[in-house]
């Protein structure tokens, strides 16, 4: 049936017609040029093989409608890119095939002159030999083997030469032109010739336009119309579109072995992250070299895709107990909150143990997954140490006992971390080269990505940590990732990535396509299978997203020691609470300083509730003084959940209690005072005993060593030091402090050293600075209280 043997674009008629390729896997088929019409039966197509089968010989007069139908139909039931033309046409200087013009710019279609026959043939049996030597390699006898053993990647493009007409052959083009008929179809070359005599071959099927095709003896053939002119063009116009968009990439699922977690990773980490031009997979290696890798390419050229292809192929090749990643995005977007549980898909990847999205401004956020990284890094330099041993292979196989997996840190937008000239660029470098140096022998591997040159350049005045990224990958228009010498990623099309285990040496490129791994459903169906494999005692990832707000509610509560207060959610891989110790020991007040109200309001109302869900009832006092109608709704709050004998006090109320309230070492006190500096002028008036003032410095400055703690609230910090006795007045007694809107260098005297801190305020952050504990303050996240 010629339907069924020619079927859609490879036979249909022209009216209606439109390219459409055959499906991923299906052999090229044979092409329709008309039909065989005998008396008293119905037509029966006439179709001729070409595309991995042989080659045509066109006689007679009027051959310019057989040679385009059978390339409109080749090139409509191929993808766009698979079948490239060569027209040689001395006699019309490329007449013969003018329609099919549009797909010159594209590079699919090349006009040879006069003259350039010799080099066409030379060309042609060369690349014949790159095939056989370099692509099928003795492992398959063709390219359609090799298809078919490799189902939707054809693993190079058709090439097709049309030969119409010419002087006489010289010898040498003689004998070039039978090595094409020999060996051309095993390799993806095809002649279409008119006006050169062909030797009878048995790959050379002729063609006259007088009715008749060799092979067929007498039957005649009527010839299908000519493909209308407008047809030609528009069709290949629309192909060569499609071909500059990029070809379509490897099939994600392709990358993923059939079975999961088969793989060792004592040695290093090897996945595929695509496919080579020739069909092969291209193989990718973490380990002792290359150790790290470096990723760049502009915006939209596909760098998140690659990530997600990489990480799933490896993720479906080693268990979490070979494998962990630790995934910072300093973007804004959430590319990598798939990774862990959400809303609408519990199931997270169960190698990823820590997830950061929306860290844009959170620099601190990196820092802390760099020193975190350290530390597990002389964990295993002092396990390896003591098995005296010096790479991860050797401690795996001295301690089998224990859990030494690969660690794999995908920063995205890494460049964000060196960004600026202060002390956390600096800490950030630093950890970065350490990690970098001696991270390869303890299996703790580095992946840095940036889609802006700037990220690159951010590197390249540290030459000894450049050199530890060996590994370099390019996606299309990315700069100075490779070799000054190295133009590669410079015409990549889409979808396509040059991989470089060389430092980015021109000889050592691989140019790999890269299979669409963004897709929910694909990467949801692969995810929820290792999901579902998990070991059973394995939790979920940590995940920090810097535009959340951390809940009190879901803070656990301190249950040993002296009280605490619990202020904000720490900056840090295991989202601690910021905590404020509150033992019998001078200065233990805390002083929240700045002028936003609800950010204020939370980090007091968090450490008036969490002391007192640490307090049994009547075991601790609890006053409260309201002193700025904007906290009234978090002084409401704070009524419905401290006990019911907590003191409530206004401005009044409040100047007239401090001189009674007498610290009694037996039952603590919480004096919590919401913008204390509203009562500056109550507090300021002189009484016999003493003004407010007086009173309430006496508290900040003997009440703790008797149990009595100050949580207060100033709007500013020249109004802490009016309360504290002015411009000179000693600051030990706010041994804890909560900046918020003030700047660091108004921080001086607060703070140890010369001058004060470096900080620069931001929407719902905060830097806390406990005397007793810190060494420098600490960037917090105030909680949300409901």
């Amino acid at each position: 049936d010629g339907a069924l043997a020619a079927p859609g674009a490879a036979g249909e008629p022209w009216e209606g017609w439109h390219a459409a390729p055959a499906a991923a896997g299906e052999p090229a088929g044979p092409l329709r040029i008309g039909a065989v019409r005998i008396a008293g039966a119905p037509p029966v197509p006439a179709l001729v093989p070409l595309l991995d089968h042989g080659h045509l010989a066109l006689t007679g007069d009027h051959t310019d409608g057989i040679v385009s139908t059978v390339l409109l139909r080749a090139l409509g039931r191929t993808r766009p890119g698979q079948v490239r033309l060569t027209g040689y046409d001395p006699e019309r200087l490329g007449g013969g095939l003018a329609g099919f013009a549009p797909l010159a710019p594209a590079g699919l279609l090349t006009f040879v002159g006069p003259g350039g026959l010799t080099g066409l043939l030379d060309d042609l049996v060369e690349h014949i030999r790159r095939i056989n030597e370099n692509v099928l390699a003795g492992d398959f006898g063709s390219l359609r083997e090799m298809a078919a053993a490799h189902p939707g990647r054809r693993p190079e493009p058709w090439r097709v030469a049309v030969l119409l007409g010419g002087d006489e052959l010289s010898r040498h083009e003689r004998a070039q032109l039978d090595r094409i008929l020999r060996a051309g179809a095993a390799c993806g070359v095809h002649l279409i010739v008119h006006g050169i005599p062909m030797p009878s071959h048995p790959s050379v099927v002729t063609v006259s336009s007088e009715g008749s095709v060799s092979g067929w003896g007498s039957l005649p053939v009527r010839f299908d119309p000519p493909p209308p002119a407008e047809l030609v063009t528009a069709t290949c116009r629309r192909l060569a579109e499609r071909y500059a968009t990029g070809p379509t990439p490897a099939s994600f699922p392709d990358l993923l072995p059939g079975d999961i977690w088969t793989e060792n990773s004592a040695a290093g980490l090897t996945a595929p992250v695509g496919d080579s031009p020739e069909g092969r997979p291209v193989n990718v290696t973490l380990s002792d070299y290359p150790p790290h890798a470096l990723i760049a390419g502009p915006s939209g050229t596909g760098k998140t895709n690659l990530i997600y292809a990489w990480m799933g192929a490896l993720a479906a090749r080693y268990d979490p107990d070979e494998l962990e990643f630790y995934l910072l995005d300093f973007k804004e977007g959430v590319s990598f909150a798939r990774f862990a549980p959400g809303q609408r898909d519990p199931s997270w990847l169960p190698h990823v143990r820590l997830v950061g999205v929306n860290v844009n401004t959170d620099r601190e956020f990196g820092l802390a997954l760099l020193r975190f990284l350290g530390r597990e890094l002389r964990r295993r330099a002092d396990a390896a140490k003591r098995y005296e041993v010096t790479k991860l292979a050797e401690l795996r196989a001295e301690d089998p006992e224990g859990r030494w997996p690969r660690v794999v840190a995908v920063i995205d937008e890494f460049q964000v971390l060196l960004a600026g000239r202060d002390a956390l660029a600096q800490e950030a470098a630093n950890l970065l080269e350490d990690l970098a140096r001696r991270g390869r022998s303890q299996g703790i591997h580095l992946i840095l990505a940036s889609q802006d040159v700037s990220g690159i350049e951010a590197l390249w005045g540290r030459p000894a940590l450049v050199a530890q990224f060996t590994l370099r990958i390019a996606l299309p228009k990315a700069r100075r990732i490779l070799a000054e010498t190295n133009p590669a990623a410079e015409n990549l099309p889409r979808h396509h990535a040059v991989v470089n285990a060389d430092s980015g040496a021109l000889d050592a490129n691989q140019i790999v396509r890269i299979p669409a791994a963004g897709d929910r459903r694909v990467w949801g169906e692969l995810q929820n299978r290792l999901w579902r494999e998990r070991p059973v005692s394995l939790g979920p990832p940590r995940l920090f997203d810097g535009d959340a707000v951390p809940r009190l509610t879901d803070a656990p509560v301190p249950s040993d020691g002296a009280p605490v207060a619990l202020l904000g959610e720490a900056i840090d891989v295991q989202a601690h609470a910021a905590r404020l110790p509150l033992p019998r020991s001078p200065g233990r007040n805390l002083a929240v300083i700045g002028t936003q109200v609800d950010e204020a309001c939370a980090v007091l109302g968090a450490a008036a509730w969490s002391l007192a869900r640490q307090h049994a009832p009547g075991t601790a006092r609890f006053s409260v003084a309201c002193l700025d109608a904007d906290a009234a709704a978090t002084a409401q709050w704070l009524r419905e959940v401290l006990p019911d004998d907590t003191g409530w006090y206004d401005e009044e109320d409040l100047a007239e209690a401090l001189p009674t309230w007498q610290p009694d070492p037996a039952l603590p006190h919480y004096v919590v005072l919401f913008a204390a500096d509203a009562a500056a002028t109550r507090l300021s008036a002189k009484t016999p005993g003493g003004s407010g003032h007086d009173h309430l410095r006496r508290l900040l400055n003997t009440g703790p060593e008797r149990r009595t703690h100050v949580l207060g609230w100033w709007r500013g910090v020249a109004r802490l030091r009016d309360t504290l006795g002015g411009p000179g007045s000693r600051t030990d007694s706010i041994g804890a402090w909560v900046a918020l809107d003030v700047q660091g260098t108004d921080l001086t005297g607060f703070h140890p050293g010369q001058g004060g801190p470096v900080w620069y305020p931001r929407p719902w952050r905060a830097l806390y600075f406990d005397r007793a504990r810190h060494r420098t303050p600490e960037v917090i996240i105030p909680y949300g209280l409901s």
